[in-house]
C-alpha cells in the first residue's frame, strides 16, 4: 500500500522554523498498531492522519510513542497540506477529533486553529517538576499539562531540564511560561514521556496559556513566542471557550511510502 506523506514546518514563515509535522492522508483507517510505527518511524515530535468524514475530516495525532488527545501544529500542518497540496476549495476545514470538533481557517499564508479553552487549576508544585527543571516557578497551574509560570525571561531561557525527573509527572508535560518584554510571554514545552524531550512549537499548549495569560494581562489577544531551539511565532485570541491560535506553515518535503499491511 503506497501513501502520501508529508513534512511540514508549522508555526513557521520559512523552512527550518517552527516545529516540523509528518501529516499522511487516508482513504480510510489504518490499524492503530501501523500508525504508531509510521510515527516511530518518521521520528518527529508528532504525525498526523486524517481521513474523510461526513462533515469534513477526522484527525488522529501519534508521537513516536503514542496517541495523543489534542495536536496544534499537526493541525495546522494537516489543513496547510488541504489547503496548498490537495486542491481543498473551501476557506475552512472541520476536523472531527478526540478533543472534539476543530476548524482552522486560512486568510491569506495565515492559517488559524479553533481549539477548546482548558483554564489551568492552580496546584502545588510538584517536587519532581522543580528538580525537572531546576528551578521553582512563582506559580503552578495544571490541565493536560502542568503550567510553571516564572518572574522573568531569563528563568525560562535557562532551563536546563532533567528529562528523567519530569518523566515521573502523572500529566503530558510541562509548560514554562513568562512575561516578556518583546512579546506578551514566552514558552518552552517539555514532554519526554510521550518521546517529546523539548517541543519546538506546542499548539495545544496555548488552550491552557491563553486562559491564563489574558486574565492576568486582562487582553483577549495576545503575542507569544516558544523561545525553543527553533523557535515559532504565535498571534492568540480568546473568545469565550475557544481559542484561536494563528500562525503560518511551509511544506518541507512531499513523499510515498511503502507500507506493508
Amino acid at each position: 500500500m503506497k501513501l502520501a506523506l508529508y513534512q511540514v514546518d508549522a508555526f513557521a514563515e520559512k523552512q527550518f522554523e517552527g516545529n516540523p509535522a509528518a501529516v499522511v492522508p487516508l482513504a480510510e483507517w489504518l490499524p492503530d498498531s501501523t500508525m504508531q510505527s509510521i510515527a516511530a518511524e518518521n521520528n518527529l515530535a508528532e504525525t498526523a492522519f486524517f481521513a474523510p468524514s461526513d462533515n469534513g475530516f477526522h484527525i488522529r495525532w501519534f508521537t513516536p510513542i503514542k496517541e495523543v488527545e489534542l495536536c496544534g501544529h499537526a493541525t495546522l500542518a494537516s489543513a496547510h497540506i488541504l489547503f496548498n497540496s490537495l486542491d481543498y476549495k473551501e476557506d475552512t476545514v472541520i476536523f472531527q477529533s478526540l478533543s472534539g470538533e476543530l476548524r482552522v481557517s486560512k486568510s491569506g499564508h495565515f492559517l488559524t486553529l479553533d481549539f477548546p479553552s482548558q483554564p489551568p487549576e492552580s496546584c502545588s508544585t510538584p517536587k519532581a517538576l522543580v528538580t525537572g527543571l531546576g528551578i521553582s516557578p512563582i506559580e503552578c497551574l495544571r490541565h493536560d499539562d502542568y503550567l510553571a509560570v516564572f518572574e522573568k525571561e531569563d528563568d525560562v531561557l535557562s532551563i536546563n531540564a532533567n528529562h528523567e525527573a519530569l518523566k515521573q509527572l502523572d500529566f503530558r508535560g510541562v509548560i514554562a511560561t513568562a512575561p516578556s518584554s518583546e512579546f506578551d510571554f514566552i514558552v518552552r514545552f517539555f514532554a519526554p514521556k510521550f518521546g517529546i524531550l523539548e517541543d519546538s512549537v506546542t499548539g495545544s499548549a496555548y488552550t491552557q496559556l491563553m486562559p491564563y495569560w489574558s486574565d492576568k494581562l486582562h487582553k483577549p489577544k495576545l503575542y507569544a513566542k516558544q523561545v525553543s531551539e527553533r523557535g515559532g511565532k504565535l498571534v492568540c485570541e480568546l473568545h469565550e471557550d475557544r481559542v484561536l491560535i494563528s500562525g503560518c506553515a511551509v511544506t518541507y518535503m512531499e513523499g510515498t511510502i511503502d507500507i506493508h499491511l
